[in-house]
């Protein structure tokens, strides 16, 4: 779907409108996400049942959620629903264009902090949504994850104040620390040993905490330690744990580990 101006909703699609102006055999809309198009849903199709005054259901300036149903390109002109639309679709395509509207607010703060112009804000919007598939997708895997952009090949001074704005206005449901410990032990009980190392760290998992700690064999001498919690302070301080964890079964006399957090 091509949201900008000259593109075109497709058949089905929900939509953010704004009421423009109404009439008795029904209302004209702006699309949100679609500038410059318009929009028409008769009264038949505002409400379920018979609708003795329109002005009883809808108003001007007011937002509401509908369904395309007819687009056609060649007379400009997009039919709509708001009837068919459910509560929970309407409840969710309205929180999908309040993030789109709030990740662009988000971008333009990188941006004017970052020294960037209009154009180059725009360039990095098309290629985070490229990447990532929504600009506030972006924005949420960066919060979750703090490496998300460097994971994806994005480099430059503007990536930490991207990450910093994530974090200070993005509450995600969870975030991850995901590490990978390079285990060497001395001697031959070297598998026995590390079972005993994996099995503290998942150990420190809390349930009261929602902290949930898993352990993964990426091919020896590599694990994965994956470690999800419902925020970052909560996180660092069960990392904390796993690091003990690690060391007080791995000492120094018994083999060598390195963690890189990824």
């Amino acid at each position: 779907m091509a949201e900008e101006s000259g593109g075109w909703p497709e058949h089905g699609e929900f939509l953010v409108c704004t009421i423009t102006t109404v009439k008795q055999n029904g209302v004209y809309v702006d699309l949100d996400g679609y500038p410059g198009r318009e929009g028409f849903i008769f009264i038949g199709e505002v409400a379920s049942g018979w609708v003795k005054n329109i002005r009883s259901l809808v108003r001007e300036g007011q937002r509401v959620v509908a369904k395309a149903l007819k687009v056609r390109k060649d007379k400009k002109s997009v039919e709509l629903s708001i009837k068919s639309v459910s509560e929970e679709r309407r409840r969710d395509t309205l929180q999908r264009w309040k993030n789109k509207q709030r990740a662009g607010q988000l971008l333009r703060i990188v941006g004017e902090r970052s020294g960037w112009d209009d154009a180059k804000i725009s360039q990095m919007s098309t290629e985070l949504v490229d990447t990532f598939g929504s600009l506030y997708t972006a924005f949420e895997e960066t919060a979750i994850e703090n490496n998300a952009l460097s994971n994806e090949g994005f480099e430059g001074d503007w990536t930490s104040l991207f990450i910093e704005t994530a974090i200070e206005n993005i509450i995600p449901e969870f975030v991850n620390i995901i590490a990978i410990a390079n285990i060497q032990i001395h001697g031959s009980e070297g598998i026995e040993v590390i079972r005993k190392a994996l099995t503290a760290v998942e150990k420190c998992s809390s349930e009261s905490a929602e902290v949930e700690i898993g352990t993964y064999y990426d091919g020896a001498p590599e694990y994965r330690i994956e470690l999800k919690a419902p925020d970052w302070e909560i996180a660092e301080s069960h990392w904390e744990l796993v690091e003990t964890a690690i060391s007080e079964t791995i000492s120094d006399d018994i083999g060598v580990v390195e963690i890189s957090r990824r």
